[in-house]
């Protein structure tokens, strides 16, 4: 049996989460917050990781290229090569160049900080050059690689609500807002494996909250 550890309220947890549950994977939760990771299967210290049977990997895209590996059935990259490189391509995309970039925003736009100007403008003229690329990549046909749900619908319907929400918070306008993001999470979310997703990240967001004001 497979262990997922770290908690509901992390997009890279529910990216791993929504591929495991669209495979039926078997597979349990341990709560791992951040500072109380095991160092042992996460030498940074970070989540999610998972724990197999035959040792923990970390590393989000790393887990799901084991688990698309470990459990063919349900698959979420195409059997062509090339289709799998571009779904590749597009997950990786999603993660290095839209997710860790906007992520410097989080502070001021999700948790109460602030962001300096200079980070500020730093930031906004990378999202808008990374955004505009992605575009040229991305499908939204209804998936974002095309007519089949793939491993880079697992990080789109992850980080892209935070992006969107990120940017409109910090600059006063969603830099996604050109690209049909909201009929794809719209579609996204009529999912029962998304749903599911949803419910236990908002639930969990509530309990972060708490933890993070009674420090």
């Amino acid at each position: 049996m497979l262990t997922l550890s770290g908690f509901s309220a992390s997009n890279y947890y529910n990216k791993v989460k929504l591929a495991l549950l669209e495979k039926g994977v078997p597979f349990e939760e341990e709560l791992a917050w951040l500072g109380a990771t095991d160092a042992a299967a996460s030498p940074l210290g970070k989540v999610p990781y998972l724990k197999t049977p035959d040792g923990a990997v970390c590393e989000s895209a790393v887990m799901l290229e084991y688990i698309e590996q470990k459990y063919p059935q349900n698959p979420l990259l195409p059997a062509d090569p090339f289709a799998a490189a571009k779904v590749r391509e597009l997950a990786l995309f999603l993660d290095l160049h839209l997710e860790l970039v906007a992520r410097n925003l989080y502070p001021e736009a999700f948790f109460g900080g602030k962001v300096s100007d200079s980070v500020k403008e730093k930031v906004g003229a990378q999202l808008e050059k990374n955004v505009a690329a992605f575009s040229q990549l991305v499908q939204f046909s209804p998936f974002v690689a095309g007519n089949n749900l793939t491993l880079a619908d697992c990080s789109a319907v992850a980080h892209l609500p935070l992006v969107a929400g990120a940017t409109k918070v910090v600059y006063g306008r969603d830099f996604l807002a050109a690209l049909p993001v909201r009929d794809y999470l719209k579609h996204m979310g009529e999912r029962p494996h998304m749903q599911k997703v949803n419910a236990d990240r908002k639930a969990n967001m509530e309990v972060m909250l708490a933890r993070m004001k009674a420090k």
